[in-house]
């Protein structure tokens, strides 16, 4: 793949001068009544968009003096909260190796099969402040600490295998994009509005990630429930010197599945902590979360053929191209012991890698592995950081660092360096053997501001995603497109967007289009690379596809009254029990009810305070006199009509009708009722559950989420 020019295509758009780089990245150049843009030292920059690099695809230099001021003032910008992933939840576990790697890679944590790892994964939101809520839609962190005999090494990536961005230089811009707008402070954990939907109409390479984040991955049930991926292309080095290419990916035991829009917004006001309280409540009833360690392993060869650069962190490789490698289980078992001192205090930092394992030239990883550390110093207060519980190996380590704000610990002696003439009391060596080297790539090229022209398809996989989904969740596309863009207050803004996705779906860009009612559709925007339509969908990109196949792990709600029948729901906690769910009783009141044998059942939660959005399936089991108390309840005809505009199955028995009948369920919907009065009822009710959603039920309800 060789280096060509830097062949820019100068055009007006909006009134702006608008130049396209030879990867398709947009340069908004100065004019006369438009200030050139510079350093905080007052150097004007001529090219805002790529970090400085040694060839086109080569690695960062350091001496990128704009880059680095540029990420420095970012990482520094807030104290103490995290700038991004400010909200998230952490636990303890472990990884244990299927089996040995030592065809593909020294690092120590793959070398001897069974052996478990010590593990520490936080799990966030990026765009939303400490206090937001959990049911954003948002990009999910997945960062994963493992304590590994040769040191710490942290993966940390996403639940969507993509990001926004090709370099890292626009890294705070895209964020500041994200983030609430600066002269009003709000909107809080949301895209939709006008600064969001600028900066990506004006960068063709978010297009794909712009797919993903109004797919029903932003919004999932559960962390437990979701995917998490490295993002990057990282190597794996073996003990000969070999390098073979790696993306990491994490599957969910449970499963895939997401919530609806309309569902999500209620969980946020029923239970902001909705994903944090799950996985707090699976971890302490034993139900341990795990997640499979799969690699996609390939070779330079693969990577001159594949039609997309393989550094591009815009793009995937489907899995089918290249099919997923088991290679181990992560599983949560502890929670921590202290939020702050734990969940706060871990520092991930993506520089943070054992023997075995190097990095690519990716520049957007490049980028991150000087960003973090800078950010763990302004966040943490210390270059002592590493010394925390929480962040610190539990493998021996020895440096010579010292002093330092909070130091807990010095060298002893008179050898605070090397090399030293002190012998046995001399301090630490160095060990060639064992000590991580670096793969020794070949480089050369001048030192540019530039993309590769390998960089600049952005649409063409943004395309893939959308033909893999189903039709369900195509419309949930469309429907989150526009829903964002309805907040856009500006029509410009509007017109561009619909232009980008005319490039990814005619029919997708129309029907957007149409729902925001432009009065002319806009046409297609310039691609940089012509539009590949030939590449084949991948149904690994499809959460529908890759739900459970249980109802393990999950919640089912059962509305009692008085005088329910008690031999019902034994039945139903029996039959839940044995599939692995948890099932939680609620009543009109918190104190309970009695039941038909006269026993008293306790009740988890009281009616008005447990919505069944916080389910993902719901029973009523209610008795005549109780039933009629219910009739002119408000929240118990929400529970049911949510129920059912959230196309959850729902269990009744024959006293529940006129429930249903008030809440506007006809008894006939369709196959997610289901009537239940005995032990074999209750397992067919379980086995309807395992589908999670009555997909089919969707066109009769026509949520406002969903039209």
């Amino acid at each position: 793949m060789s280096d060509q020019g830097d062949q820019r295509k100068s055009v007006r758009f909006d009134g702006q001068q608008i130049s396209r780089g030879a990867g398709g990245e947009t340069h908004q150049i100065a004019g006369d009544d438009v200030p050139p843009l510079t350093t905080q030292q007052g150097v004007p920059i001529s090219d805002d968009q790529n970090t400085l690099r040694i060839g086109a695809r080569g690695p960062a230099a350091l001496e990128d003096f704009h880059f680095r001021e540029k990420i420095f003032h970012f990482d520094h910008e807030r104290i103490p909260e995290r700038v991004v992933h400010a909200r998230g939840f952490g636990a303890h576990g472990f990884f244990e190796t299927y089996e040995s790697l030592a065809d593909v890679t020294k690092a120590d944590i793959f070398q001897r099969p069974g052996e478990k790892t010590p593990a520490f994964v936080r799990f966030s939101t990026v765009a939303g402040n400490k206090g937001s809520s959990d049911l954003a839609r948002d990009v999910r962190g997945f960062a994963v600490k493992l304590y590994t005999k040769e040191g710490n090494w942290d993966i940390v990536g996403n639940n969507i295998p993509v990001f926004f961005i090709q370099d890292a230089i626009k890294f705070p811009d895209i964020i500041h994009a994200a983030k609430q707008e600066p002269d009003r402070g709000f909107p809080q954990a949301q895209t939709a509005h006008d600064n969001f939907w600028d900066f990506i109409s004006l960068n063709p390479e978010s297009m794909h990630m712009a797919m993903w984040i109004m797919s029903d991955r932003t919004i999932p049930r559960s962390f437990r429930f979701m995917e998490g991926f490295g993002v990057h292309t990282f190597r794996l080095v073996n003990g000969e010197g070999r390098s073979t290419f790696v993306k990491f990916h994490w599957k969910p035991k449970l499963g895939l599945q997401s919530v609806i829009w309309n569902e999500a917004v209620k969980i946020n006001g029923a239970d902001p902590d909705f994903h944090r309280r799950d996985l707090w409540n699976a971890i302490q009833s034993g139900d341990f979360p795990e997640w499979e360690l799969r690699m996609q392993l390939f070779d330079d060869a693969f990577a001159e053929r594949f039609p997309f650069d393989v550094l591009d962190a815009t793009k995937i490789i489907p899995e089918e191209d290249v099919p997923l490698r088991p290679v181990g289980r992560l599983v949560l078992d502890r929670c921590v012991d202290n939020f702050f001192a734990e969940t706060e205090q871990v520092a991930f930092c993506t520089q943070n890698i054992v023997p075995g394992v190097d990095f690519s030239d990716d520049p957007l990883l490049q980028g991150r592995n000087f960003s973090y550390l800078d950010t763990q110093l302004k966040r943490l207060g210390s270059p002592n950081f590493t010394y925390l519980p929480i962040n610190a190996p539990k493998c021996p380590f020895h440096t010579f660092q010292q002093d330092g704000h909070m130091a807990f610990t010095n060298p002893k002696g008179r050898a605070n360096y090397e090399p030293n003439s002190w012998g046995d009391g001399g301090g630490p060596r160095e060990t060639p053997e064992r000590g991580f080297a670096t793969y020794p790539e070949e480089i050369q090229g001048a030192k540019i501001r530039r993309r590769p022209e390998t960089f600049a398809d952005h649409y063409s996989q943004a395309r893939q995603f959308y033909i893999s989904q189903t039709d369900i969740e195509k419309e949930h596309i469309a429907s989150a497109f526009t829903f964002e863009l309805s907040k856009v207050k500006t029509p410009e803004i509007r017109a561009r967007m619909v232009s980008h996705l005319l490039n990814v779906d005619e029919t997708l860009g129309n029907s957007v289009a149409k729902a925001l009612r432009l009065q002319e559709i806009p046409p297609p925007a310039d691609a940089a690379s012509p539009v590949l339509t030939d590449l084949k969908p991948s149904a690994a990109l499809s959460i529908i596809r890759n739900g459970p196949t249980s109802f393990e792990g999950r919640k089912v709600g059962v509305l009692l009254t008085d005088g329910a029948d008690i031999t019902l729901l034994d039945a139903l906690e029996d039959a839940f029990d044995d599939e692995g769910a948890t099932v939680e009783i609620i009543a009109p009141a918190v104190g309970g009810v009695q039941a038909n044998d006269g026993s008293w059942i306790e009740a988890d939660e009281k009616l008005d305070g447990a919505p069944s959005v916080l389910y993902d399936a719901v029973a009523l089991v209610v008795s005549d006199e109780g039933v009629a108390q219910l009739l002119n309840e408000a929240a118990a005809r929400d529970f049911v009509s949510d129920a059912f505009a959230h196309l959850k199955v729902i269990g009744y028995s024959p006293a529940a009708q006129p429930l249903l009948e008030r809440a506007g369920v006809p008894q006939d919907a369709d196959s997610g009722l289901i009537a239940v009065g005995d032990a074999a009822s209750a397992e067919a009710f379980v086995e309807r559950c395992r589908q999670l959603r009555v997909w089919n039920r969707q066109e009769k309800v026509k949520a406002p989420a969903l039209a």
